[in-house]
């Protein structure tokens, strides 16, 4: 890839994922070869990131819609007061500390997501994001096999994070605003990423069994394949500062929020661009089982 500007510069976090942006201000106006540019790093590095911004919530916004059109915050967990599009992601409304994809339960999860840093502790709190394309490749070759032919349902109606029993009542009614409506959807294991054509393995937390086996077996199964999408070499750590912003590509990584900071408070804000429906290397598309979602994202 070749740099549009000398003065823009792509700088790898780690060999495989990450990448830092320095020269390019997601406060201005980007024009056409700029995004242009973006695009085709994240599609490279997969996760970007962009220090010492000075951006509010309508600028997260504007910067996101370089990318496609907005979803709305979330299928159901409410958004920041006022601002539809913003997800509030903070410690008092519990901790995401399990690798997922974003809202994979829907029939089109979110193209690439964008977080932004607001209030930081001062230490722990990181998010750590997985190359599944990187993952794919180092399945041995009947593993991958194997996986290219499975799909797998994605639910928001299970224990997310803790079982209900460990739940307080705090968390149990936030618990049941996020499965205040249920969703389902079959996806293939192995994504083909539209644009560049890679194949990833598409899990994570929400994926909840195998079509055509029993829960038991798909267990096995989905851990099996998620512990090459979670090797070290596949993972970029991000450490947050204030005034920070990633971008990374929901349809070809995972994520997951480190609860290491104790009880510090820790507040993101998460803005969504809209995706389209995956398909699998036997190119047929995901299917939706139940739950309309079309009141959070188009197809993109």
């Amino acid at each position: 890839m070749t740099a549009i500007d000398t003065q823009i510069e792509v700088r790898k976090i780690t060999g495989r994922i990450g990448a830092e942006v320095i020269g390019v201000d997601p406060v201005a106006e980007l024009d056409a070869p700029t995004v242009a540019f973006l695009t085709d790093a994240l599609h490279e590095h997969k996760a970007l990131v962009f220090r010492d911004v000075d951006l509010d919530d309508a600028g997260q916004q504007r910067f996101a819609a370089y990318f496609g059109e907005l979803t709305k915050a979330h299928p159901t967990v409410p958004s920041v007061e006022g601002e539809p599009a913003i997800l509030p992601v903070g410690s008092e409304r519990g901790r995401a500390n399990q690798w997922h994809t974003d809202v994979t339960f829907v029939h089109n999860p979110p193209k690439a997501s964008t977080l932004r840093s607001l209030v930081v502790p001062p230490y722990g709190g990181e998010t750590l994001i997985a190359n599944s394309a990187a993952a794919y490749r180092d399945l041995p070759g009947p593993l991958r096999a194997f996986a290219d032919a499975l799909r797998a349902e994605h639910t928001n109606d299970y224990d997310y994070a803790k079982p209900p029993e460990s739940l307080d009542e705090a968390e149990e009614e936030r618990r049941q605003v996020f499965i205040s409506q249920k969703f389902r959807s079959v996806h293939p294991v192995v994504r083909v990423h539209p644009v560049t054509g890679e194949r990833g393995l598409y899990i994570g937390g929400f994926a909840q069994r195998i079509i055509g086996l029993a829960k038991g077996e798909s267990r096995d199964i989905l851990r099996l394949l998620q512990s090459y999408v979670t090797r070290p070499e596949n993972v970029v750590r991000v450490t947050w500062a204030p005034n920070q912003l990633v971008l990374f590509d929901n349809r070809i990584t995972q994520h997951y929020a480190v609860d290491n900071y104790d009880d510090l408070p820790r507040r993101l804000h998460r803005v969504t661009v809209a995706g389209d429906v995956p398909v699998g290397i036997d190119g047929v598309p995901s299917e939706s089982l139940e739950g309309d979602a079309s009141h959070y994202s188009p197809v993109a």
